[in-house]
């Protein structure tokens, strides 16, 4: 059988390019709270995520005396509790682990800091949010309960992101009442955070859906994120049970 014409064979093949170029063009979609964190491989997690404004307490160390890792080692820290995991970074707490004096509960936890003082700040005035993206890969198996972020004062906390078994929710620390984010979260879903303290009220939002609006005022706050698991062996937890919680995305902004 003879060919086309090269030029009929040019024309032929410019027939799925031109259909390719008339199909519709995809809705632009709509970017997250937060940029995703560069996917090149990274060593230690402060080439990931800007950890200048953090220092990081481990679930290791003596009783009631947990290690604590602060600027500038932080940029260069690396463990098994603190690690890269693919494009972000993996927060890892064990139920056995040692405990702050005032928790009964061991972390792997950024505590938010104002250069080289511990931050402290109130919502009666300015505006101070945490975006985060992150998302829960593990929990103990008796009690899976873990915090992901939070905003904490000097006694105790004002609110928690947290993981009850499938549930989602928004903790309260005023009542203990909860705000469900996703009554069916399936462990390893990243998702975007947005945590507002501003004007006398906290609000949350959820992959850019506002679920939540607290009315309270308070001073001598300040942000949290990483792993807080919920669990020990008095709850039933082997002391190995982890809880881990990976965040590929993390940023603070306090405007007056």
């Amino acid at each position: 059988m003879r060919k086309p014409p090269v030029i009929a064979r040019l024309a032929l093949g410019l027939v799925p390019l031109l259909a390719a170029c008339s199909a519709p063009t995809p809705a632009p979609v709509s970017p997250p709270a937060v940029s995703a964190a560069p996917t090149a491989t990274a060593a230690y997690p402060g080439e990931l995520l800007n950890l200048a404004n953090w220092y990081l307490t481990l679930p290791t160390g003596s009783p009631g005396e947990p290690d604590t890792i602060m600027q500038p080692q932080l940029g260069t820290y690396t463990s098994d509790w603190f690690r890269v995991a693919g494009n972000g970074v993996a927060f890892t707490a064990n139920a056995g682990g040692v405990t702050t004096e005032n928790s009964n509960y061991p972390r792997s936890e950024l505590r938010e800091m104002d250069g080289a003082e511990k931050a402290s700040w109130s919502n009666a005035g300015g505006t101070h949010t945490l975006d985060v993206r992150e998302a829960f890969t593990a929990l103990p198996t008796a009690k899976p309960d873990v915090v992901g972020a939070q905003i904490h004062d000097s006694e105790s906390d004002v609110i928690e992101i947290r993981l009850e078994g499938a549930r989602l929710l928004v903790k309260n620390g005023a009542d203990n009442s909860d705000i469900v984010l996703d009554p069916n979260y399936v462990l390893g879903t990243p998702y975007d955070l947005r945590i507002v303290a501003a004007s006398g009220h906290i609000t949350v939002s959820y992959n850019g859906t506002q679920m939540a609006d607290i009315p309270r005022t308070g001073s001598g706050w300040y942000f949290k994120a990483g792993s807080y698991v919920q669990s020990n062996p008095t709850r039933g937890d082997q002391p190995d049970a982890v809880g881990t919680v990976v965040i590929t995305a993390l940023n603070v902004k306090h405007t007056t």
